[in-house]
């Protein structure tokens, strides 16, 4: 957020010239008080008035610094590709989402989507410093992430049938947090079984076990 310290003889003072720098109104602005000053006696002693006021953020403008952030890594790594914004799934939950497409987008997945969730850290967390707030943005790349998700939806259900049938637990294989978040929701509401992340690190995996 785009904010500026101000001194006056009174914080209505500073805040006013404060919205006046900034071209804002007081309803488009985050006003903090860090003193109210003091009058001091004839004059003697006295202190100004000092607030900050930040401009809040336009959402609209946050996603085009993300996009902006996005396709400049991409230029800087020599990739041939580019980011569109996506309408949200219910996977989003509200987070921006942007698609990569291009002649070298592939080269971004990586196993397992490994380079694909490094970048979009690595996007999150410059965008994070820029706007110094927590604005999260999801990144896919040609449906990867879309398709994957599908699938894991798919396992997640045929492993909760060999569970019913043969009534013992089945372990997954290790996944990323989000990966394994897609396997919970998927079996969120079944009516026999239940899940449960176990392990440590990049080892943790999700176990379907069948509800007593």
């Amino acid at each position: 957020m785009e904010s500026i310290e101000v001194t006056a003889k009174t914080t209505d003072e500073a805040i006013e010239l404060a919205l006046k720098e900034l071209e804002a109104n007081r309803e488009e602005v985050e006003i903090e008080i860090i003193s109210r000053g003091k009058s001091g006696i004839l004059g003697i002693g006295g202190e100004p008035a000092k607030v900050k006021v930040a401009k809040l953020l336009d959402p609209s403008d946050s996603v085009l610094i993300a996009q902006e952030i996005i396709n400049n890594i991409l230029s800087k790594l020599n990739v041939l590709a580019t980011s569109y914004i996506q309408p949200p799934t219910e996977e989003d939950e509200g987070r921006t989402h942007f698609e990569i497409e291009g002649d070298d987008a592939g080269l971004l997945i990586g196993r397992r989507g490994e380079t694909l969730q490094s970048f979009q850290f690595l996007v999150n967390f410059i965008l994070r410093r820029r706007l110094q707030e927590h604005i999260p943005v999801i990144l896919d790349v040609e449906g990867y992430i879309l398709r994957r998700n599908k699938t894991l939806k798919t396992l997640a259900l045929r492993m909760a049938d060999r569970v019913i049938r043969y009534r013992n637990s089945v372990t997954l294989d290790p996944m990323s947090p989000s990966e394994r978040r897609i396997i919970h929701m998927a079996l969120s509401n079944h009516n026999n079984v239940s899940t449960e992340s176990i392990g440590n690190g990049s080892d943790r995996k999700v176990t379907i076990n069948l509800k007593t």
